[in-house]
């Protein structure tokens, strides 16, 4: 008789597979929402789960297996009883018994029933009962668990209307299930109801209240979110707090607003105990080829005699901000963007902290790249934002407009006379209203000294292109010789004005336009060897290069406007030009000698070292030569023959790691510069230790020695506890330049950290010289900050 009624069956089961998939479409909304208010700080909801389909693939075929299926003809019941399995379309339920009542239209499984959704989703019940229309029904003791490994637990689910799904006495959570028989999980949310509509496509908990550590801390009537199936909603996210020492408690309450489904806003207001009302605005759209971003804030401030007297904090009362910021793809290879800020003074987006805006020196730029197989191009105009809180704004003024820089770098595919060809190529134009000069007579008193000119006032232009082509011999004995030829030509347009009288002996060319060019021969020879032993490799390179080239043309005549961060170190011992720019050109024939070693060990020992030396052959010394910005004086390699520069690096299997760069004297091998890394990581603890010393340079301002020490550190003294900190010693004056300390608790699905740092911040005097932060974030639900814990991290 069963047999005989197989179609009705098949029909019975599908629809229950139908049905219960229903059930478990409804129950993951609750979930979905705590993962959308995970939100990023550009506010919005963020992605969102895939809804649950109740759609079977068609041609599906059903698998059904059970002890016993019986049909009682007169009840109209079929019955399929004992470890019954039924797999369809991806769909997967076991449960004890199963049921389906022709007369009521009503579907039953019962005992131990549990559901698997073809996304992963598993549904727990004791009593699934739907009709077979799926419009009505219940789920008793419900269970759902995510493979994110979210969980929601609910007495009863009901279905209503076809539109509705009613769950009492819901529990959400993302935390994994306590072991401990009976202990609640480390946090999650209680709801009396939970009401998600069909039809406008929302989530309504009612009398909800959230609980920690099984203890109830907040209560909320009632919370309406968007279901799984809306990625974006209107509404708002999650609030955050901060304190600091000129701002005050600061309360910050973010509205998101969904525009179209390529445009989006958030609108933020935040209150300051100190300074009143901050408002912030931010527009989004996403376009096929890119995104674009406009910002603006504003601020009317309460008491502005909080902040340093004189001051741009202090002197300004009404201040704001606009920026926009885009980014797009031409195609694969070509990519164009901009990053623009505007603001009433020179540090209101510093002080108060406006994310992504709030950098001591901000760079406004335009820009278009270009990426090949063997070639690259990239032109940008851009121009400096100093946030330094000096009202007089002479920094700002100081800074050059470039529009644009342009740099172009070519390597042929195919060989030239057995070697590589390249050409570089760069284009400069930009101007500055105020000459940037560190008056380094009156700093330090002494009439010999001169003044650096880190800038002039006026116009400068600058076309740059140099070829090089090299090529790599071995010889039988292994010894590796690589010939280079290069030859450089450049081309100035001058309008700046020239330094002032009597403080630079350097005879700057004020003429209106200049040329210079400059011819490479050169040789490098290497001798790499191979050492082993049973449990250890080694390679020792000696390296010897040298350069013949005549002297620099107009050396220190010409304005250096990106060749002023120069540090002679190992990392740049065997450069043929060790000048970081093209406004400098190193000329004269000079030689680079040293080695390079590399060191492996069975047990998991690193060593890395590089020593050496160079040497002013023949020629002027570029490094000696008068230079407006002062580059390479107490660089090091001014005199004939440089200082010694080494390195060396250990890392071992323990976790412990060490890295030094230092530079001697090459007289009487006195410390002039270097760095001292220390550092140890493991499961419990992990440190690091950097020493840094500078020796006296008078030149730059700096008639004494410069030694610090920064260190941070993190301890895990407990399962998901842990506790850090940082600081940093100014040696020679004795004093702290930066301290802080936090807690953390990590887990699976929580994350609480608090933390205080206290710094002594040179370049903005107005800002809070002190602050505690603290951020909890609940794993699916969002985040709740009180100001930034980043800064004291480890």
């Amino acid at each position: 008789m069963a047999a005989g009624n197989r179609e009705s069956i098949r029909k019975i089961v599908a629809a229950l597979i139908t049905g219960t998939a229903a059930c478990a479409y409804v129950m993951s909304p609750v979930v979905a929402y705590a993962q959308s208010n995970n939100s990023n700080s550009n506010g919005g909801t963020g992605a969102v789960t895939s809804p649950v389909k109740v759609n079977v693939p068609e041609g599906s075929k059903l698998v059904l297996s059970s002890n016993e299926l019986t049909y009682n003809k007169d009840a109209q019941i079929v019955t399929a009883t004992g470890a019954v399995q039924i797999n369809y379309g991806g769909y997967k339920m076991v449960a004890q018994k199963v049921e389906y009542n022709q007369k009521t239209g009503r579907m039953m499984a019962l005992g131990n029933v549990e559901l698997i959704t073809p996304d992963g989703n598993r549904m727990y019940g004791d009593k699934m009962d739907v009709t077979d229309s799926f419009s009505d029904g219940f789920v008793n003791a419900l269970r759902v668990e995510m493979p994110d490994n979210t969980r929601m637990v609910a007495e009863k689910g009901e279905r209503v209307g076809g539109t509705q799904m009613i769950l009492t006495k819901g529990v959400y959570t993302a935390c994994m299930a306590c072991s401990e028989q009976g202990r609640a999980p480390l946090w999650q949310v209680k709801a009396q109801r939970v009401v998600q509509n069909g039809v406008t496509h929302t989530i309504r908990l009612e009398h909800a209240r959230f609980e920690l550590f099984g203890q109830p801390i907040a209560y909320v009537p009632w919370i309406e979110v968007p279901d799984n199936t809306v990625k974006r909603k209107s509404g708002f996210l999650f609030p955050s707090a901060s304190i600091s020492q000129r701002l005050g408690v600061g309360v910050r309450v973010p509205y998101y607003y969904v525009i179209s489904p390529s445009m989006d806003a958030t609108v933020t207001a935040t209150g300051f105990t100190n300074q009143g009302l901050l408002l912030e605005g931010e527009f989004r759209q996403r376009l096929e080829n890119g995104t674009h971003t406009l910002r603006v804030a504003g601020i009317s401030q309460m008491d502005p005699g909080t902040f340093t007297a004189g001051s741009s904090d202090a002197e300004h009362k009404n201040r704001g901000m606009i920026s926009s910021k885009g980014d797009f793809r031409i195609n694969p290879r070509w990519t164009f963007g901009w990053d623009v800020m505007l603001q009433t003074d020179n540090n209101f987006s510093r002080t108060y902290g406006l994310d992504g805006i709030n950098q001591s020196t901000h760079t406004n730029q335009a820009y278009l790249t270009g990426i090949g197989k063997r070639n690259y191009f990239d032109m940008r105009a851009f121009y400096y934002n100093v946030q330094n809180a000096d009202d007089s704004n002479t920094a700002q003024k100081q800074q050059a407009y470039v529009y644009p820089s342009i740099d172009y770098h070519y390597v042929d595919p195919k060989s030239v006379y057995g070697g590589e060809l390249s050409a570089t190529m760069n284009f400069t134009h930009l101007s500055r209203d105020k000459t940037s000069v560190l008056d380094a007579t009156t700093a330090l008193g002494d009439p010999a000294l001169n003044d650096r000119y880190l800038g002039l006032k006026g116009d400068y232009t600058r076309f740059s292109t140099e070829l090089q082509w090299q090529r790599t011999f071995t010889t039988d004995e292994g010894l590796v010789l690589t010939p280079l030829a290069a030859a450089r030509g450049d081309v100035y347009g001058l309008g700046m004005n020239s330094p002032g009288i009597g403080t630079y002996s350097g005879n700057y060319d004020g003429s209106d336009y200049a040329t210079r060019g400059m011819v490479t021969a050169g040789l490098e020879a290497k001798y790499p060897f191979l050492i082993t032993t049973n449990n250890s490799t080694h390679v020792f390179e000696p390296i010897a290069q040298v350069y013949v080239r005549p002297d620099e043309q107009l050396g220190g005549r010409l304005p250096n406007e990106d060749a002023q961060s120069f540090v002679f170190d190992a990392t740049n011992l065997f450069d043929r030009d060790k000048f970081s720019g093209f406004d400098r050109v190193e000329g004269g024939t000079r030689a680079n000698l040293g080695w390079r070693y590399t060191g492996s060990f069975d047990n998991g020992y690193r060593l890395q070292h590089i020593f050496g030396q160079s040497y002013q052959l023949a020629g002027r010394n570029s490094f000696a030569s008068a230079d407006l910005a002062g580059v390479g004086s107490d660089s090091g390699l001014e005199t004939t023959r440089s200082d010694y520069v080494t390195m060396f690096g250990l890392t071992t299997p323990q976790g412990i790691s060490l890295a030094t760069s230092y530079r001697f004297d090459e007289k009487d091998f006195a410390f002039r510069r270097g760095d001292t890394s220390v550092g140890f990581a493991n499961d419990i603890f992990q440190t690091s230790l950097i020493y840094t010393h500078i020796a006296a340079q008078p030149q730059y301002g700096f008639t004494s020695n410069q030694d610090e020490i920064q260190s941070r550190a993190q301890i895990k003294f407990k399962e998901y506890w842990s506790v850090f900190g940082t600081v940093s010693y100014d040696i020679n004056n004795g004093q702290f330049t930066r301290q802080g300390v936090g807690l953390s608790y990590e887990d699976e699905c929580t994350i609480f950290t608090v933390s205080f740092l206290d710094k002594k911040d040179s370049t903005s005097q107005a800002a809070s010289d002190w602050s505690i932060g603290a951020r909890i974030t609940f794993r699916t639900l969002g985040d709740i900050n009180l100001g930034n814990v980043q800064n004291a991290t480890f």
